[in-house]
């Protein structure tokens, strides 16, 4: 059978909002046409592809195995649409961890692609690791920027399909308040927090890199009230002196916040930045992407780490290993 792509179009705007009529609105048709489209799909295949019963839809086997297949099909008809008529379509890329302020690494590398190869990129923020994998999979986004925690994370699984590459280790200060009896300190150790609070701006669950570093190093955290931004989280550091924070070192700090940021040794914590992409039919500027990250990366010693002397959790210092063994292998 030829697969009319207008169907399966239909089929997975439904599965991702398992919502007749979100799906219809999504596409700008009926929800009587959308269900006609899907109906005619069912029959040509076969098979049935959605449990519908009152106002729930859900999926059968046959769908969730459709499902996949389904979204590389039209990706590789947008992309023959794309270049039957010679349109470059520009390298998305959904960042997430934005309290460690993403875009300071990724502006630079996106200049330097312009500059070097002429790549269009857009950009956009993400909510958190699983939403970023959510657009990947749904092909609203090409690659992922932030931290991507494997195994050793608990996203084993989820990451099943993807490709990703450590591209930056970046340093992380600890912020207290004017009032903190380190305040008047030039630097701080990590053993030296165990009587303060680490601050979170969201729940630990949905932060690793924080919840990581309190149980490893015994401190107790706890979340604040709702994110308004950097400001006010800061302030909020600021009014308990026995609160701290975890930013990128050298981050700009607003000064009405009334904090201070110290250098944090023996050791230092890093920050793990990774690329995170779709293993089959890739946009054509991953590569250009990965090559500038390498480029402006190796200049700027953005790997260096020093075991011993720096901190990663468990699940980071073995894709550190990975990207060492990938370095020496591609020298040879």
């Amino acid at each position: 059978m030829d697969l009319d792509l207008a169907q399966v179009r239909a089929f997975v705007a439904t599965a991702d909002r398992l919502h007749f009529g979100q799906a219809a609105e999504q596409l700008a048709v009926s929800q009587q046409a959308l269900s006609k489209r899907i109906a005619r799909l069912e029959s040509e295949l076969g098979v049935q592809l959605f449990l519908r019963g009152g106002h729930a839809v859900e999926l059968t086997e046959a769908g969730r195995r459709f499902l996949e297949p389904a979204r590389q099909t039209l990706a590789q008809g947008d992309r023959a649409v794309a270049a039957a008529r010679h349109v470059e379509r520009p390298l998305r890329i959904d960042y997430w961890g934005h309290l460690f302020a993403p875009m300071r690494t990724l502006a630079p590398v996106i200049d330097h692609l312009a500059r070097a190869v002429a790549v269009s990129v857009e950009t956009g923020p993400g909510r958190d690791l699983p939403g970023v994998l959510d657009a990947l999979a749904r092909t609203a986004t090409d690659v992922g920027f932030g931290r991507v925690h494997g195994a050793d994370g608990g996203q084993g699984a989820e990451l099943a399909g993807y490709a990703h590459r450590l591209v930056r280790l970046e340093p992380v200060d600890v912020v207290v308040g004017d009032r903190h009896r380190l305040a008047d300190r030039f630097e701080a150790r990590p053993d030296e927090l165990r009587d303060s609070v680490l601050w979170s701006p969201a729940a630990l669950e949905r932060l690793d890199f924080y919840r990581r570093f309190a149980e490893h190093f015994d401190i107790s955290a706890e979340a604040g009230t709702a994110n308004l931004g950097i400001g006010h989280f800061l302030e909020q550091v600021a009014a308990d002196p026995t609160r701290f924070a975890l930013v990128p070192a050298d981050l700009e700090l607003p000064d009405r916040a009334h904090v201070r940021s110290l250098p944090l040794v023996e050791p230092t914590p890093l920050y793990a930045w990774s690329l995170l992409w779709r293993a089959a039919d890739p946009h054509p500027g991953v590569e250009p992407l990965l090559r500038a990250f390498a480029e402006l990366g190796g200049r700027s010693r953005w790997l260096e780490y020093r075991p011993g002397r720096d901190w990663l959790p468990a699940g980071d210092v073995s894709e550190v290993s990975v990207t060492s063994s990938t370095s020496e292998d591609s020298s040879n």
